[in-house]
């Protein structure tokens, strides 16, 4: 099995397949969905103390606050495939199970 890691900020990756969605903190049903995550013990911080710029939404349904931009992350997702690694943006891992 093959894992494909993008940079979410700080060099703390996160494995492409388990991305559902990437959205601005700003709206209310964001909010909503960060208090949530963290009553529930899903919310990841990934900020390092800098605002949270984007929310990545996973399909464990755990909920990670980066402070990349949507935009940038968007492209870093979608060059994932396309491009070499560049600046430690995507790192493949091979699975041996």
């Amino acid at each position: 099995m093959q894992f494909k890691l993008v940079n979410a900020g700080h060099n703390n990756m996160v494995a492409m397949d388990k991305v559902v969605a990437i959205v601005s903190p700003n709206s209310a049903p964001a909010k909503r969905l960060k208090d949530e995550a963290k009553a529930a013990g899903r919310l990841v911080d990934m900020t390092q103390g800098k605002p949270t710029r984007s929310l990545i939404i996973t399909s464990a349904h755990h909920l990670i606050l980066s402070d990349v931009k949507v935009e940038t992350l968007a492209a870093r997702f979608n060059a994932a495939a396309v491009r070499p690694l560049e600046d430690g943006d995507i790192i493949t891992i091979m699975d041996e199970s």
